[in-house]
């Protein structure tokens, strides 16, 4: 048999397929080289920043309030928030300053994306003035080898050559341990700790164990008889599902074991209960309507999980709204201000700087015109900003200004407007249907 008749297609599936690897490599080419050329502007963005404090003799504060400004304004261009355009800004400056071999290697096409991140990720855990050492290294290595196999050996390399010891740079690592909440889809989100290996394996093993404990007992009892058997069969939960139910009742209902002040009953850190701000729809709330209901700032939570919290609270409070616009205009209060904070929260919903989701109950609340220029404590004149975008209006040149109905109109330093319009309401009041005349009208 010849060649062509042993590939799928002959001779023409050889040309096809050749012709489909040619565009391939040319896309890959241009990619790189947009991905590249974005990398360096980024970076120019953040020398500039950082020449503006420079030339006013500024303080970190104000570098850095130049710097949010200016991924403000970038961000607004890429439809992305500023934070993250900071982020990558900061990621820009490590890797076209920091590792200038690796981006002219990527350039020219010795090496990939995926290299550039490996060194990057490796070299930056070194002292500034060894990244250079290090990134020759790498590189020769990486171009024998595809990212996935030599991102190991990069790590390892790089430990060999820290200067300092390892339990030097442990001490100084546990000191950033925190923990971390990513949304996820479906009512579900991801709760990340970042703890010393040893607390976290210990963790995990004690919960692993207690989950075992729990799946070993109700297995025992389904083996006996009667009713004991009926009741534990209904659980068929994994261990991973036990384990993740015992791991939410330690940490709400459990006191803390650091809490300094208790004593035979929960000191202050036992005590201390979360604030969620929940928006259930009263179709949700009745059981007439499964959708899921609005963990502010968050992500959606299940029916049943804002049904029972519902059932729990002491407090009920009517929004109202207008009928045209949906926007919140009154709540029922006791105290002024606290209602107006709480119309506020529900009218805002999240910090109204364009892109940024912060929940409104993390957020300060400001007057759009300041109130010592004469801005009036009104709720035309209230919305809500987290801790970052306050700071920027007050300290840079973003200016904003707010119109009817909540909107916020935002004005950049290049004078690009941003609109902001007060979320959709989860929640709408209509006016009931008036009684028949020929009943009287309840009291």
């Amino acid at each position: 048999m010849t060649e062509a008749t042993e590939t799928p297609g002959g001779e023409n599936y050889l040309a096809t397929l050749a012709g489909i690897v040619a565009d391939v490599s040319d896309v890959a080419r241009q990619v790189a080289a947009a991905q590249i050329a974005e990398l360096r502007v980024l970076a120019a963005a953040g020398r500039l920043a950082e020449e503006q404090a420079v030339q006013q003799n500024a303080k970190v504060r104000l570098h850095d309030m130049a710097l949010r400004s200016i991924a403000a304004e970038v961000g607004g261009v890429l439809r992305t928030t500023d934070r993250t355009v900071q982020r990558r800004i900061g990621e820009a400056r490590t890797i076209i300053e920091g590792f200038p071999a690796a981006v002219t290697a990527w350039e020219s096409g010795r090496i990939v994306r995926e290299h550039v991140r490996a060194i990057v990720d490796a070299g930056t855990t070194l002292p500034a003035e060894m990244w250079a050492e290090f990134e020759a290294i790498a590189i020769e290595r990486c171009e024998r080898e595809t990212p996935n196999r030599v991102r190991g050996e990069l790590e390892i390399f790089a430990q060999r050559m820290h200067p300092r010891s390892f339990a030097e740079r442990h001490e100084e690592a546990a000191a950033s341990r925190c923990v971390r909440l990513v949304p996820g889809r479906d009512g579900m989100s991801d709760l990340v700790a970042t703890l010393p290996t040893v607390i976290a394996e210990g963790i995990h093993d004690r919960l692993t164990q207690q989950a075992r404990a729990i799946v070993d007992t109700r297995e025992e009892r389904a083996a006996g008889s009667g009713d004991a058997a009926g009741v534990v069969a209904s659980d068929t939960r994994t261990t991973d599902q036990v384990r993740a139910d015992v791991l939410a009742d330690l940490l709400l209902a459990g006191t803390p074991a650091l809490d300094d002040t208790r004593d035979t009953s929960a000191g202050p850190l036992g005590a201390i209960r979360a604030r969620v701000q929940v928006l259930v729809p009263a179709a949700t709330l009745t059981g007439s309507d499964d959708g899921p209901c609005d963990l502010s700032g968050r992500s959606p939570i299940d029916p049943a999980t804002a049904r029972t919290l519902a059932g729990d609270t002491g407090i009920w409070e009517r929004l109202f709204h207008d009928p045209t616009t949906g926007v919140t205009v009154a709540t029922d209060s006791y105290r002024v201000p606290s209602g107006m904070r709480r119309f506020l929260q529900a009218r805002d919903q999240h910090c109204r700087f364009p892109g940024c989701r912060v929940a409104a109950i993390r957020c300060e609340v400001d007057h759009t015109q300041d109130h010592a220029l004469g801005g009036a404590t009104k709720l035309s004149n209230l919305a809500h900003l987290c801790q970052r975008h306050h700071s920027m209006k007050q300290f840079t040149a973003w200016r904003v200004r707010q119109l009817k109905g909540g909107v916020l109109e935002w004005t950049s330093p290049l004078g690009r407007i941003y609109r902001e319009d007060a979320p959709t309401p989860a929640v709408a009041f209509t006016p009931a249907d008036p009684p028949p005349l020929s009943e009287p009208a309840p009291f």
